[in-house]
């Protein structure tokens, strides 16, 4: 494999993965704070910090498993170790769909802004969203040292703006408490509903998961993922809780709930100057490039991770001259497509409950991973080791359990069709495979990469 190919490239320094991390966090809220306070009202303001503690057990089993096991197939190879080849690409492909599907959903947040300013008819809404793909496909083949510096530059440039409008907000005489507190307090839906954000809320997480698929391009060592992981938690988590506390004490939460994008279209109810709401959506549209280069770069990193362990043919370990796995980049197109084409008006529920439902699977199949392979694997070294060791993953599996379970019954009626259909693709791939090793090649046969094959594979 490794001479089919330049490979991938040690290019991305820990600041800048620290940005796509945080930033693809991050990403989004310009169109979906309206879902967050149909919740459960101002009180995501709490919540998101609190899902940033809950996960800190899943964060810590990635960080360990990354710190043995550093491989862009990341969760594959550590199922695979954990428990078998079969068991591993199940992981993987339910975390490509936790991937792929964020590209079409923050493509859609382009669209939602350009609603604000001219009526898009919904039938032009997925072409926009599609074009909007396209172009960054071509980006993507590029350096990703590119999107490495165009990460930090965006993400400090973003919170600065965020931070800089909500001070005004709190500031501007027109931020009042009674809007929380007269319409049913921080949680007017109560502890059910505040349940039910929580699970839905977790998918603006998903980002801290991503950066282990982009350990054989980064410049520092493994053991130094955590810093990335946990700053993908705790920075978003802050700036969610100021920016969620900002705009609530505008206006009651149902007031917010119907508005397509709410920071600027308060700014207007409300007199404020325009400069603040364009700067509102120059934020909230920097986010969701942000964060459709973190993820679109993680999705084809999966690919490639899949390919390395030969799940996938040796065409998705093929990268150009910048090194970049171009046909990856070109499979994630076509996912983002499909599931862009699947997208209603309720796009924001739709791609929440998605991804939440995978990302839950995922996230308990990572923590099991870890758990079994302290008593399987306890030879091998961890450069970093979870504090608690086992009672962590435990609670990491108990998390993610809940997570999932929640996130079912969240899932609306049209989100049974597409995942169905990923699943039914997602089955056949080893059928297919299996054909490809008998016609093509009977020596590419599954491999289970462990510590000693770091640095023999590119």
């Amino acid at each position: 494999m490794a001479g089919q190919s330049p490979g991938l490239k040690r290019q991305l320094s820990l600041l800048s993965l620290i940005a796509l991390a945080a930033g693809a966090v991050l990403g989004g809220w310009l169109a979906e704070a309206p879902y967050w306070f149909e919740l459960t009202g101002a009180g995501a303001a709490l919540i998101f910090p609190i899902l940033a503690v809950v996960l800190v057990p899943i964060g810590l089993a990635f960080a360990e498993l990354t710190s043995m096991l550093p491989y862009s197939s990341s969760v594959d190879v550590w199922s695979s170790n954990a428990m078998n080849p079969t068991a591993g690409w199940a992981t993987q492909w339910l975390f490509f769909l936790v991937q792929v599907v964020e590209p079409p959903l923050v493509a859609f947040i382009f669209v939602t802004a350009a609603g604000y300013f001219v009526d898009v008819p919904v039938p032009v809404q997925p072409l926009i969203a599609i074009a909007i793909m396209v172009l960054w496909y071509v980006f993507s083949n590029f350096n990703i040292r590119l999107t490495g510096v165009l990460a930090i530059v965006l993400f400090v440039v973003m919170v600065g703006i965020t931070v800089g409008t909500s001070i005004y907000y709190l500031s501007s005489g027109h931020w009042e408490y009674s809007n929380i507190s007269d319409h049913g307090g921080l949680f007017p839906h109560g502890m059910m509903g505040a349940v039910a954000a929580g699970s839905a809320l977790v998918l603006k997480y998903i980002g801290f998961a991503m950066t282990p698929t982009m350990v054989q391009e980064t410049r520092f060592a493994a053991k130094k993922m955590v810093i990335v992981i946990l700053a993908g938690l705790f920075i978003p988590a802050l700036v969610y809780m100021l920016a969620t506390f900002a705009i609530g004490g505008l206006a009651p939460h149902d007031v917010i709930a119907g508005l397509s994008v709410p920071e600027p279209q308060l700014v207007d109810q409300l007199g404020m100057p325009a400069i603040i709401g364009l700067l509102a959506i120059a934020a909230g549209l920097l986010y969701a490039f942000t964060t459709l280069m973190g993820f679109w770069t993680s999705s084809a990193r999966v690919l490639y991770g899949a390919s390395q362990l030969r799940q996938l043919p040796p065409w998705f370990t093929r990268t150009n001259r910048h090194g970049q796995p171009y046909i990856g980049n070109l499979v994630v197109l076509g996912f983002g497509i499909f599931f862009a084409a699947f997208t209603s008006t309720n796009w924001v529920q739709y791609t929440y409950s998605l991804s939440v439902v995978a990302a839950g699977a995922v996230y308990f199949l990572g923590c099991l991973s870890a758990y079994r392979l302290r008593s399987k694997r306890p030879d091998w070294e961890r450069s970093f080791r979870s504090p608690v060791g086992k009672p962590m993953f435990v609670l990491g599996m108990l998390v993610s359990a809940a997570i999932t379970i929640v996130g079912v019954t969240l899932l609306p009626a049209n989100a049974w069709p597409p995942i169905i259909a990923y699943i039914i693709i997602g089955a056949l791939v080893p059928v297919a495979m299996r054909i490809y090793r008998a016609r093509v090649d009977e020596d590419y046969t599954p491999l289970v990469l462990g510590p000693d094959d770091v640095g023999k594979v590119d």
